[in-house]
């Protein structure tokens, strides 16, 4: 397969925040490795067996579930324990496996900023492909320059799905998706934007970028809480303004 550059990032803590909650929180990461790059038609095509259209462009318009199959595809070609378990289309995420996974959204944004502090890790024409380029398509990665955690692309050019619900008291089963896309301008493409959609939804302009690293626990790692979520679905009140109910 061709290689999945990966980078090995230091222990350190994140603040989140949730604008449509109006919530912060401050999370503390253990080491792990995420990509260096978005993955690519090219090593999605390698490790399904598909047609890849432009290689270098990132992997794009694939669901959150196809995501997580992928992980598991590119931990069994490199002799690795998969990450996730399915029963039909309930999802395990087994953090003590060493083999490739989302990123927590915490994860996400503490590998984006790369130590900023600002909305964007540098300016924006520099580092991004947005909708200010007048690009239609994503565009090969590593074409923009990278933070200074030597990732490319994290913000603009895709969004990519993290491991996290969006808000599980709201929107069931929904999955975040972060860093902005080549069609979304300054306001979207930024390290604390959080957007997301269901687990069988799939847009061009939403891929993905491997992470590694296995801990402690059963149901809580790197920001997230299995336990958490499902409090939150049970005693969370009335839909916060902007939000629309699901289904509608």
């Amino acid at each position: 397969m061709t290689d999945i550059e990966m980078a090995q990032l230091p222990a350190g803590s994140v603040m989140l925040h949730d604008a449509r909650r109006k919530t912060s929180r401050i999370v503390e990461l253990d080491a792990f490795e995420i990509g260096a790059y978005p993955v690519t038609q090219e090593q999605m095509a390698e490790i399904l067996g598909i047609a890849a259209q432009h290689p270098r462009r990132p992997a794009s318009d694939l669901s959150w579930l196809r995501a997580v199959r992928v992980c598991n595809a590119a931990s069994e070609w490199e002799g690795l324990d998969p990450a996730y378990t399915f029963n039909g289309e309930e999802v395990t995420w087994h953090v003590d496996s060493d083999g490739y996974r989302l990123p927590t959204e915490a994860e996400w944004e503490y590998a984006c900023r790369a130590g900023s502090s600002t909305p964007q890790y540098g300016p924006l024409e520099e580092v991004a492909w947005t909708a200010a380029d007048g690009v239609t398509t994503a565009q090969d990665v590593g074409g923009k320059l990278p933070n200074l955690n030597g990732l490319f692309d994290t913000l603009g050019n895709v969004w990519e799905w993290c491991w996290d619900l969006l808000d599980p008291a709201r929107y069931g089963d929904y999955r975040v998706f972060r860093g902005g896309g080549f069609a979304d301008d300054a306001w979207s493409v930024r390290a604390s934007v959080r957007r997301g959609g269901a687990p069988r939804m799939h847009h061009e302009d939403v891929g993905l970028r491997l992470a590694r690293g296995g801990f402690d626990g059963s149901d809580a790692a790197q920001g997230w809480s299995d336990a958490v979520d499902r409090e939150r679905a049970v005693t969370e009140g009335a839909l916060p303004s902007g939000w629309t109910p699901r289904g509608r």
